[in-house]
């Protein structure tokens, strides 16, 4: 059993509490590392406090070629990284890969973003005032950045937070979720090879009651949080003047209209629906298809939801596994069947082994039902149908406190530039499902789903202060 130190501000550390990582998939504990106690988190901060200076002046190419190191470490270690990941969270290896890619491709982002923060130049000559007077505005590093980041994508979703903080100049301490805490603590050990200064980056397990002290603490400057509403609301409470980026969750819609079925449509939802045991926030969860279609639809997909292979995460083959844990799992199952007994028909699973939820497809659903107006974060999905008029899809998805993403599939122009003026949703993905995200990309919600938007470029920017020069 391998043992990993955490990371506080350039040293691999240890404490005195031991934390036990188990393999969802075996139930047996193939790791340990340590948890941040508050005096190491004290350490981090003034360490980061340190650093602030030596990030801020630190020059654009530096800063690129230590993104572009990261990167390529991370390439070259892939299915070293893959398997780790695979193993802590039980991701079937073909999206444990991806998700290392992913968070290849985030630093290489990072690294072209980082030469080309933004500065402006103004006239102020618009009144009379202003004559002969000019200012130039640019952007200066917010300060130290504190990351929380979720279980369900451990090592992307940290390099979200971790990449842009170093792009921008910002030394950053961050938290990832004690149940998939390796992924991260292997991208230490790439930091660390860098020649970025010490004290830039902290990877610290914490509890949440230490993690809660990066959301009050008045020297950080900024907060990062990927989790759930129930959590995310209540820390931008306690986070005082801080500036707060919160991406939370969702109940994703996908819209099908009589344009849009064609060969890959089905296969798309099914993807989009069970990926990860549809433990992902812009997880197709709610389906709403064209009465004209529905049959030939609901047909094939759930000839499609049956065809996938459940099994060990570790193997190619496999398609579902695990949930995250055991309670998780029952919420799902008692989600189903509370469904059941307010008129929700389950066309396709439904029960529950241990962790595992059969990838479960469900139809007469409403908002009385908390599988379907709530976030379920796990493989089951609603399909429901609606008339003629895309107007009423548009508002079934609305009707939600939700607003995170949408898939639209249509091969009318008309129909898409609806759905793109009216959807309340952060983005809209034409033609697949709203499980869609490229890195780079401005992502985020609106009402319950979030505060602000993530993407290289956007959380460079939520990292920035800028400031004027009047001439």
């Amino acid at each position: 059993m391998e043992t990993y130190k955490i990371y506080c501000g350039g040293e691999f550390i240890t404490t005195n509490e031991s934390l036990s990582v188990i393999n969802p998939y075996t139930n047996e504990v193939f790791a340990q590392t340590f948890l941040a106690n508050e005096s190491t988190l004290e350490i981090a901060i003034n360490l980061a406090l340190s650093a602030k200076e030596k990030m801020k002046e630190l020059p654009s190419y530096k800063k690129s070629e230590a993104l572009q190191q990261i990167a390529f470490e991370i390439k070259t270690n892939r299915q070293h990284l893959a398997e780790i990941l695979s193993k802590e969270s039980a991701k079937p290896i073909k999206y444990a890969l991806s998700e290392i890619d992913r968070a290849a491709q985030t630093f290489v982002v990072a690294a072209e973003e980082c030469k080309r923060l933004p500065k402006e130049y103004i006239s102020l000559d618009w009144t009379p005032i202003g004559e002969k007077r000019e200012g130039l505005v640019n952007y200066f590093p917010i300060g130290i950045v504190a990351g929380i980041a979720p279980f369900n994508f451990p090592m992307n979703l940290a390099v979200h937070k971790i990449a842009p903080a170093i792009a921008a100049g910002c030394p950053i301490i961050l938290k990832p979720a004690s149940s998939t805490p390796l992924s991260t603590l292997e991208l230490a050990k790439i930091i660390d090879k860098t020649n970025l200064p010490k004290g830039a980056v902290s990877i610290l397990p914490m509890t949440r009651q230490t993690g809660n002290l990066l959301v009050t603490d008045t020297r950080i400057n900024l907060l990062s949080f990927t989790g759930s509403p129930e959590v995310g609301w209540p820390m931008k409470a306690q986070s005082g003047k801080k500036k707060v980026v919160l991406e939370l969750g969702g109940n994703a819609g996908v819209i099908v209209t009589e344009s849009g079925l064609n060969e890959n449509t089905i296969a798309k939802c099914v993807m989009g629906a069970f990926a990860y045991s549809g433990q992902i926030c812009i997880h197709a969860q709610r389906i709403f298809v064209h009465e004209k279609i529905f049959n030939a639809f609901i047909k094939e997909f759930l000839q499609k939801t049956s065809a996938l292979k459940f099994g060990n995460p570790l193997l190619q083959d496999t398609d579902v596994s695990d949930m995250i844990d055991e309670g998780n799992a029952q919420r799902i199952e008692s989600w189903i069947m509370e469904a059941v007994t307010k008129g929700a028909k389950i066309l396709l699973g439904g029960k529950r082994t241990g962790k595992y939820v059969e990838p479960t497809v469900l139809t007469n659903c409403n908002n009385s039902m908390k599988i379907y107006c709530e976030e379920a974060f796990g493989p089951i999905v609603c399909v429901e149908t609606y008339n003629g008029k895309i107007t009423e899809a548009v508002n079934n998805v609305n009707d939600s406190k939700f607003g995170l993403q949408c898939g639209v599939f249509t091969n009318e122009i008309s129909e898409l530039n609806e759905c793109f003026k009216h959807l309340e949703v952060g983005g809209v993905i034409h033609n697949d499902v709203p499980t869609l995200r490229f890195d780079h990309m401005p992502y985020g919600g609106i009402k319950d789903s979030g505060l602000g938007r993530e993407g290289v470029k956007y959380a460079i920017m939520d990292m920035l202060e800028p400031k004027i020069l009047v001439k």
